[in-house]
């Protein structure tokens, strides 16, 4: 097929997904680019229903996904970036990681088109972009787990494991703050959030000898299976989702708070293919790219003007005031400050210690 040939279909497709078309200079980079690099720590099998939509829209632009824990992906694109290039993009639910990334100028400025159709919080200097809106939420063994017992907020929470620590006691799990980049943030975002009651929280998680994992997944297959009764700061999208395939895994939206994470996109300011990387930082963004994460990726999407079981909109209907997005911008770097992130764990550690 032709260079104009091929740039005029892609330019059908773009008007397709957005209103605003990217220009036919940027269209004919990104064709002669012929692919976008995207590190991610979201399962490929999530973003699969993406990926697809994506190369179909776009014919002649291949996505080359590289699936893998937060940490490792902020460890690996600083390594490679350092000696040269690494991912055109990198898109990863450990937020504070992503804006440190941005705010240390690892991030290539652009001003999407569908920008307009994000909270203003979902955005940051035009570098920093949320994806989703992820409940953080609890689970639980419906097989096991007394149905009084199941707590419906942090307090009934520390509650239960402060007067039942021997029946708790090593079934409870949660996040590594130590190995896991988003177990630490959602904790710190817990002690902004839970001020009056996040000292006795984890105090009650250390009379419980409370479990830490580096996984969504290791914690969701030990409480599925028993090992575990109670899962806590779960992401919500992988707890549904497994929620309808196994009879075992119970649900909660605590009623006092739930703490609402994005996954946050931004482009490498050393893309070697960076207008591909701005065509598939606008398609995710998009309403076409946000039905596919609502209805076919087992997310929640962000935008208002997107239907779906899992979507912004449902959720505010469901549960209002008690959801506490997490603003991307500096304010999540105050805990990644060395000292104070030594000092923070130190306290955990001494918090939950047997």
């Amino acid at each position: 097929m032709k260079l104009n040939k091929l740039v005029s279909l892609l330019a059908l497709s773009i008007f397709a997904i957005s209103a605003e078309a990217a220009t036919p200079e940027v269209v004919a980079a990104a064709v002669k680019e012929g692919k976008v690099v995207i590190y991610s720590a979201t399962d490929q099998k999530s973003a699969s229903p993406l990926i697809k939509d994506f190369e179909a829209a776009y014919p002649g632009i291949k996505v080359e996904y590289h699936d893998m824990n937060t940490t490792e992906l902020y460890n690996r694109f600083i390594a490679e970036s350092a000696a040269g290039s690494s991912a055109d993009v990198t898109w990863s639910s450990s937020m504070d990681l992503q804006v440190k990334l941005a705010n240390d100028g690892y991030a290539l400025a652009y001003k999407s088109s569908e920008a307009a159709s994000l909270p203003s919080w979902a955005v940051w200097r035009d570098e920093a972009y949320g994806t989703t809106y992820e409940p953080l939420i609890f689970v639980y063994n419906k097989r096991l787990t007394d149905a009084a017992d199941v707590p419906q907020s942090h307090a009934e929470l520390t509650r239960l494991l402060s007067t039942k620590a021997d029946k708790y006691k090593g079934k409870v799990t949660t996040y590594d703050p130590e190995r896991s980049g988003v177990g630490f943030m959602l904790l710190a975002q817990d002690e902004l959030a839970n001020s009056a009651g996040y000292a006795a929280m984890t105090k009650a998680f250390g009379a419980a000898n409370v479990r830490v994992q580096a996984s969504t997944g290791t914690m969701m297959e030990r409480v599925s299976s028993g090992e575990n009764l109670l899962g806590y700061n779960i992401l919500g999208s992988y707890a549904l989702l497994r929620a309808k395939q196994d009879p075992n895994i119970g649900i909660v939206y605590p009623k006092d708070y739930v703490l609402v994470l994005s996954r946050v996109m931004l482009i490498a300011k050393k893309a070697k293919n960076p207008n591909a990387a701005k065509l598939w930082l606008d398609y995710v963004l998009s309403k076409r790219g946000q039905e596919k994460i609502a209805n076919e990726c087992d997310l929640y999407s962000l935008r208002e003007d997107v239907s779906g079981e899992t979507n912004a909109a449902a959720l505010r209907k469901q549960l209002g005031s008690a959801l506490k997005p997490v603003p991307i911008g500096p304010g999540l770097l105050s805990y990644l400050d060395q000292a104070k992130r030594l000092e923070f764990l130190k306290q955990w550690k001494t918090a939950i210690a047997p």
